[in-house]
């Protein structure tokens, strides 16, 4: 049976201020309960940290987090925003909750992960 409910594209990036990598490091674990968690239900479909293109310069280069990205699949919008108000990289200020993006997205390729 198809999917039939809508896609969200959330982009999270971080707060620039000082200390917010080690913020982010310091609730990792919790955010990623969390993260599991919906990825469990199927209401986050696919997720990650974004990271600077230094990050991926070579294997072995140290990976700076920036920001995280996923696809959500919900009834409504305001179930992501929920979602999103109750993580801990929301509520610590990890996130810079001011330029969190969330808009319906559609589809246009199988998810092939």
């Amino acid at each position: 049976m198809a999917n039939t409910r809508p896609r969200f594209f959330i982009y999270a990036p971080d707060n620039t201020k000082e200390g917010t990598l080690d913020k982010r490091l310091s609730v990792r674990a919790k955010h990623l309960e969390t993260a599991t968690a919906n990825f469990g239900s199927g209401f986050v479909r696919v997720a990650g940290a974004l990271v600077t293109p230094e990050s991926i310069a070579s294997p072995d280069a140290p990976k700076k987090m920036v920001g995280s990205a996923f696809i959500c699949e919900a009834e409504h919008i305001d179930q992501v925003w929920e979602m999103l108000k109750k993580d801990i990289y929301y509520t610590s200020g990890v996130w810079d909750v001011e330029k969190i993006v969330v808009l319906p997205y559609m589809i246009a390729t199988p998810f092939n992960i």
